[in-house]
């Protein structure tokens, strides 16, 4: 049994936790709500770019042509990374901008994996989805934004866990779920607050944990290329980065023939994150549902197409690709994004409610004198 001062102890823990995250956990919320249906909403503004439907029985373009044509219509831009969206296997996406290593002025073309006709240049720093996206990760901010945001996650897994620990003498002499509307509106407002925060509470463990991990990727590939890449590059520590570099067709090939099970995922381009100057990144995936989120990354010489590396991601990164389809609940189709929409609005309520719960009693002379009599009443 919980003593009184114990029970204050959690209050106090509970309710600092709770008011310093709130409003950024709405933000978080309400950002992250049209995330979830980021393809469909892409789909409702036509900012999706159809794949033409024509004739085609020869073998697909080669990497090259489809570097080529991206260039051309990119004249003065570099390729950055090379991609394609699930629900569109007959179309790659090349990102580009002036530097390999640039942080703003990204363009994307999208181009026909068949024939290396140029689809469409999608606006990619702008809009709605884009708006929304930075907000939820980062709040325009960088990285200091994005661990800002990680650490507002922790204190939302410290609310959590104190809330977990007070609701279990609160409900002593309650069924539950009961909400008790004849007993004034703050009891009615606290049983709503605890019982929807029981509701969502592993979903909201769920997405504290990965939000929290997703906030740190940044510094977790800047570790990998200091720890993994450096020493698969070390040959090339001391030479000057290449000037011109050779067929991403023939690298490609390279990599399948080191990793002949596996299928291409993504391919990052020399001076990129997920590269060396030196290399192509050929990023490897295998095609179960778990299997082709976990990459197996291959270097092969950007100048003369050769194997020179390849080594399984570590444990850091493969949490990080498990954790953010997990955080955003993409992995299962439509009826799973609209139970994570569900129990988005639902932490919402969640996060109001509590906050209006304190704002009613912030004017008291004691501000926890009722729910510590609440909390007294429950044994």
């Amino acid at each position: 049994m919980m003593t009184q001062s114990s029970i204050r102890s959690w209050l106090w823990l509970h309710k600092w936790s709770s008011l310093v995250c709130t409003v950024f956990m709405l933000l978080l919320c309400l950002t992250g709500l049209p995330l979830i249906f980021h393809h469909e909403i892409g789909d409702f503004l036509g900012q999706h770019i159809q794949t033409p439907a024509i004739a085609h029985t020869g073998p697909m373009a080669s990497m090259d042509a489809l570097v080529a044509a991206a260039k051309a219509k990119q004249p003065g831009m570099v390729p950055l990374y090379l991609y394609r969206e699930e629900d569109e296997p007959l179309q790659w996406i090349l990102s580009m901008a002036k530097t390999a290593d640039a942080e703003q002025g990204f363009k994307q073309v999208v181009l026909d994996a068949r024939t290396a006709q140029v689809l469409g240049e999608p606006i990619v720093e702008a809009g709605f989805l884009y708006i929304m996206f930075k907000l939820h990760v980062d709040l325009f901010a960088g990285l200091p934004g994005m661990l800002f945001l990680g650490f507002m996650g922790c204190l939302l897994l410290v609310a959590l866990v104190s809330g977990v620990v007070l609701y279990a003498p609160f409900m002593r002499k309650l069924r539950f779920g009961e909400i008790r509307r004849y007993k004034g509106e703050k009891l009615k407002r606290l049983d709503v607050h605890n019982f929807l925060g029981i509701v969502v509470l592993s979903w909201s463990l769920i997405v504290a944990a990965t939000g929290g991990i997703n906030a740190w990727s940044d510094l977790l590939i800047k570790y990998w290329q200091a720890d993994q890449i450096a020493a698969m590059i070390a040959p090339y520590k001391h030479l000057p980065p290449p000037d011109r570099f050779g067929s991403l067709q023939a690298a490609l090939h390279v990599a399948q023939q080191a990793q002949p099970d596996m299928q291409l995922g993504f391919v990052a381009f020399p001076g990129t994150a997920y590269a060396s100057p030196h290399h192509y990144g050929i990023f490897m995936r295998g095609d179960s549902p778990l299997t082709k989120r976990l990459f197996k990354p291959v270097l092969v010489d950007a100048r003369t197409a050769t194997f020179t590396d390849s080594r399984d991601l570590p444990w850091y990164l493969v949490a990080l690709l498990v954790s953010q389809p997990l955080h955003f609940g993409d992995y299962g189709g439509l009826t799973l994004k609209w139970l994570w929409a569900v129990l988005d609005v639902i932490t919402i309520i969640v996060l109001w409610t509590g906050l209006v719960l304190w704002w009613k009693k912030r004017h008291r002379s004691l501000p926890e004198l009722h729910a510590t009599h609440t909390l007294r009443d429950a044994y």
